[in-house]
């Protein structure tokens, strides 16, 4: 699975409340959620992700809640990926439930700014800054998360299962 995108680079420790305001918990339409992502911490960023961008941050992405509105409304807004030196764990994990990929590489956070274009290459782990012509590398999924993220989510994954009848 190939992605493609421009950065939206932030820093450390954005938490859930910022991802998806709490003013928005009672919105359970995911483009809904979508028009909200992230305006605490840029106010156009609805506004100005396409779909494929990626989100570039340092540390502790996702942390505080653990509601998974935050991933939801990341990957509703476009996001294909996001790319963090480390992730609260409760966030990864929800994230992945709902189809959304996540990557740890320092190096990415480092030499990627803001407006960059990334390529993403889930199954490798391979990563290029096209911008900068810089290839760096990210530990891969193993195939059982890679075939939730395909899925789109555990729950689709789950019914993929079912209907089967697996």
């Amino acid at each position: 699975m190939r992605l493609r995108g421009k950065v939206y680079k932030f820093g450390a420790d954005v938490n859930t409340d910022v991802i998806i305001p709490a003013r928005y918990l009672n919105i359970s339409e995911a483009k809904e959620l979508a028009r909200h992502c992230m305006e605490d911490i840029d106010a156009e960023f609805s506004a100005k992700v396409e779909s494929g961008d990626i989100i570039v941050a340092t540390t502790n992405f996702g942390c505080g809640s653990s509601r998974e509105h935050a991933p939801l409304a990341i990957k509703a807004s476009g996001v294909s990926c996001v790319i963090a030196e480390s992730f609260a764990r409760i966030f990864f994990r929800n994230a992945i439930n709902i189809g959304l990929p996540l990557l740890e590489c320092d190096d990415v956070v480092r030499e990627t700014e803001s407006g960059d274009i990334l390529e993403v290459e889930l199954v490798s782990g391979e990563i290029r800054n096209v911008t900068r012509e810089k290839l760096f590398r990210a530990k891969p999924y193993p195939d059982f998360m890679m075939e939730l993220i395909n899925a789109g989510g555990l729950i689709e994954y789950t019914k993929n299962k079912l209907a089967r009848g697996l």
